[in-house]
């Protein structure tokens, strides 16, 4: 049975929508008031949320807004009831993320209508969701345990021949195999540590707590921090001369250390997925929507179909690239964005290039900079 929960302040309304949800078969949970009508939310979880605009301790408006802060219950269906039908009015509420605007007093017919629509709408997203989740269940069972043994096997390898000859083996040839070694083991670790952190975003997408832990701290130097994970990356693949930097400072509203991985995974692509003496191109600056970070490469490139199905551990035409790794990395980098509230956009072109627009949100001091100028 479907759970809807209602925030309105008249009595009469109130329990004449109770009354027509219950005869339809809903079960139904009422508020009179907004703080009290996001607590329901927040604990109950419901199905479906009808609101009114005006309420006496706060407006819908509000609700909605606190509502969307928190993404256990920013996803459930939410529809305004209003006395007041303007394009303006509906605008605003659309904008803050509300799927619907029913102007008071409307018909059975529309409220059932609508609510219909987006039930509707909801259990598609339900569907492709699960559909989402087996295809990674798939993907790591499939892939995660040859990642897994690629770098042990080599490990083992090399460590066997070492014990079993380590006499007769040429001292420079035993640093080799030692490399060889270190090599595989610092890959496995770097496999591992994507994994748990992986799940962590996971965990902390659906729980507050966890996730307000994760999104504490501050990067004050950001530009510094990008050009030490960038040089370094180019160093390691020997594309010092690649590098072109175009850096502005800010105060983000994000750790050293997470915007480091984030860094790390989308710059380390770059490098990977274009050849030698093509540029790599990072550029940064403030804008009213938050720290704006370009990295481009000319490269591989992907498809449209690529990057609408992003997802972890799938890794694009392996079968005709053999590039090792989990193909964890974007994803690492979406997740963690979207937690501390920035975005990801991909532009690319099949075979020529690849543009990755971060946005990362401010820190307070530097957002009231912004504004006051």
């Amino acid at each position: 049975m479907k759970t809807i929960l209602i925030i309105e302040d008249e009595p009469a309304i109130r329990e004449s929508i109770c009354d027509l949800l219950e005869i339809e078969g809903f079960s139904v949970i009422d508020a009179e008031l907004g703080h009290k009508g996001v607590q329901i939310a927040e604990e109950r979880l419901p199905d479906l949320i009808l609101c009114d605009v005006n309420l006496p301790d706060t407006d819908g408006y509000e609700i909605l807004t606190t509502l969307q802060k928190n993404p256990v219950v920013k996803t459930i269906p939410f529809i305004f009831l209003t006395a007041k039908g303007t394009k303006a009015d509906l605008r605003h509420g659309m904008n803050l993320g509300a799927d619907d605007y029913l102007v008071k007093p409307c018909s059975a017919e529309e409220l059932l209508g609508a609510i219909a629509i987006r039930m509707d709408r909801q259990d598609t997203l339900r569907t492709q969701s699960q559909q989402q989740l087996d295809v990674l269940r798939n993907n790591i069972a499939l892939f995660l345990p040859h990642e897994l043994h690629t770098p042990l096997n080599s490990i083992l390898l090399f460590s066997e021949i070492l014990v079993d000859e380590y006499a007769s083996i040429p001292r420079n040839d035993i640093l080799e195999i030692s490399k060889g070694i270190h090599g595989s083991a610092e890959r496995l670790y770097r496999l591992i540590q994507n994994f748990l952190c992986y799940a962590q975003l996971e965990i902390a997408a659906h729980d507050p707590e966890r996730r307000v832990a994760l999104c504490m701290g501050e990067t004050n130097l950001s530009d510094v921090r990008i050009t030490e994970v960038a040089t370094r990356l180019a160093r390691q693949a020997n594309r010092e001369a690649d590098l072109s930097l175009q850096l502005q400072n800010a105060n983000l509203n994000m750790s050293d250390n997470r915007l480091q991985k984030i860094m790390e995974e989308l710059i380390e692509n770059a490098f990977k997925f274009s050849n030698s003496g093509s540029p790599v191109e990072i550029t940064s600056k403030t804008t009213d929507q938050g720290y704006r970070v370009n990295i481009t490469d000319w490269g591989r490139g992907m498809t449209a179909e690529q990057i609408a199905n992003l997802g972890a551990y799938m890794q694009f035409d392996r079968r005709f690239y053999e590039q090792q790794g989990s193909g964890l990395g974007l994803i690492i980098a979406k997740r963690m964005l979207e937690l501390h509230g920035g975005q990801m956009q991909i532009d690319s072109t099949l075979g020529q290039q690849t543009t990755i627009q971060l946005t990362i949100p401010l820190a307070s001091s530097t957002s009231e900079l912004l504004s006051a100028a």
